[in-house]
């Protein structure tokens, strides 16, 4: 019987090639929530099929501790995804936790990736679940966004990627998938809550896009801070260095935790008393603040917080 994988926490997901080898002990002794191993951008189309193999040694031969293992297949619209899954699952067995569909369109797109899985793990004997995590950079896929998030009980976080959705929507961009001319706000406001917003409809995580520059910490720092604002759990990273730049920044403050426990503590003690709300610092605290505080608590005890609604399964 298979039983599904705990999530944990993805403040930073690290990219790594497939075929860089040399890359594979850092990884895997990095402080990264997740390394996914890729199959696709990072690899030439000659040495895609070769690159399964490199994948399943790494997966298979290093200790990865803590870290969860995932690669990156091709899209599904390629001759190439169809292997990756077969070859990489039946390789790695339980050494693969995550598999990441890149370039995600519509509902069906999941869809197969899930029956697919369920087959396999069925064939191979494996005891635990391989789960998922999908990109939206693509218009389809932004239009698309809550059938995709709600597409199967596997998916753990919707991966908003600035890169592919530029040329998908003919974006003037750099790049860095920043406007090469002035642009008055936000250039990514409308995809990423559209993301974010799918993802919290089907109780999943968000991740937001790499930054490519990441020599330039502050903008990487930026980027990572104005997507936590909204919502985000984490972002991906593309070097090593920006690992404990994403950690740092979705992970809450000790100043956080600390006014998290006090309004916790002070609400519980004025509903003891018969009242729906009291004040801490001067300010209200009601039921709202306290599900934030207790969200804050969660992420420090490695938990995931509480998400809108359990996911729902989506066969269109």
């Amino acid at each position: 019987m298979i039983t599904p994988r705990t999530p944990i926490r993805r403040r930073s997901e690290l990219a790594t090639p497939a075929t860089n080898e040399h890359m594979f002990a850092k990884a895997a002794a990095s402080d990264a929530d997740l390394v996914f191993l890729d199959l696709e951008d990072a690899v030439a189309p000659a040495h895609r099929e070769a690159a399964r193999t490199t994948a399943v040694t790494a997966l298979t031969d290093f200790d990865w501790g803590t870290t969860a293992r995932a690669v990156r297949i091709n899209g599904i619209d390629t001759h190439w995804a169809y292997g990756d899954i077969i070859e990489v699952v039946t390789g790695a067995r339980d050494t693969l936790d995550t598999i990441i569909i890149p370039k995600v369109t519509a509902a069906r797109d999941v869809w197969w990736v899930d029956v697919l899985l369920g087959q396999l793990e069925k064939s191979i004997g494996l005891t635990r679940q391989i789960r998922l995590e999908v990109l939206i950079e693509d218009v389809a896929g932004v239009a698309h966004a809550e059938e995709i998030a709600t597409a199967s009980p596997r998916l753990d976080a919707l991966i908003f990627g600035a890169g592919d959705l530029s040329v998908s929507q003919h974006a003037r961009v750099d790049t860095n998938f920043t406007p090469r001319d002035f642009y008055p706000g936000d250039f990514w406001h409308y995809a990423r809550m559209t993301v974010l917003t799918a993802a919290r409809v089907a109780g999943v995580l968000a991740i937001d896009a790499p930054y490519p520059d990441f020599a330039d910490r502050d903008g990487y720092l930026e980027a990572a801070r104005n997507a936590a604002a909204l919502g985000f759990d984490g972002k991906w990273a593309i070097h090593p260095t920006q690992i404990d730049l994403a950690n740092s920044v979705y992970s809450p403050t000790p100043e956080e935790i600390d006014r998290a426990r006090r309004n916790i503590e002070a609400y519980r003690d004025a509903e003891a008393r018969g009242f729906g709300a009291t004040s801490v610092d001067g300010q209200l605290v009601d039921a709202a603040h306290i599900k934030l505080a207790e969200a804050v608590l969660a992420q420090v005890d490695g938990d995931t917080p509480d998400r809108a609604c359990p996911p729902v399964r989506n066969d269109r």
